[in-house]
């Protein structure tokens, strides 16, 4: 598939579907870092703390817009898609535990490096680091997930009036509050 070109008709999904796009951009930007303590890379404690710092702050930049893209599916596509195949159960429960799920590990990581980390071993930055990997190996599976199952599905069940009032509430900036 053409990376330029959308895979959905609903303009909505396609918003969407672009801010998976701009996630994948930054994850990719912090994965680089994860990748160094993964290969062994890092060979020395004030290396680790110099890299420790550069993953907390791109993380930072991260969590904002992904927060802000969660927020819209879980405030009004889930919601809206739920209505034609229901939400006690299926595929909508399942990825949004996988929104809590990505969450806890961003946040274990920050618990446990924002404090002064000067006394902390290369083998304890390995296993901090080992959250942030948790998080992407988690959103790249549910990003998938959520463009072959729910989207689909949505852009199977969705009727115009619906398609419109979605598009009215997603259509707005991730990357600014």
């Amino acid at each position: 598939m053409d990376q330029d070109k959308f895979q959905f008709r609903i303009k909505a999904l396609r918003v969407l579907e672009n801010e998976h796009r701009y996630l994948k951009y930054l994850m990719d930007d912090w994965f680089q870092l994860v990748l160094k303590f993964e290969h062994g890379d890092v060979r020395s404690r004030l290396e680790g703390l110099m890299v420790i710092k550069d993953l907390r702050e791109k993380l930072k930049a991260f969590e904002a817009p992904l927060k802000r893209h969660q927020a819209k599916e879980e405030n009004y596509f889930f919601p809206m898609l739920g209505a034609y195949i229901g939400l006690e159960q299926g595929p909508i429960l399942s990825i949004e535990e996988e929104h809590q799920e990505i969450d806890a590990y961003i946040e274990h990581f920050f618990h446990h490096t924002m404090h002064d980390m000067n006394d902390m071993s290369t083998e304890r930055m390995n296993e901090m680091v080992k959250d942030v990997m948790e998080a992407y190996e988690v959103l790249m599976v549910h990003m998938v997930k959520e463009e072959s199952v729910l989207f689909t599905m949505a852009d199977k069940v969705l009727k115009t009036v619906d398609e419109e009032i979605l598009l009215e509430q997603v259509n707005t900036l991730i990357t600014s509050a």
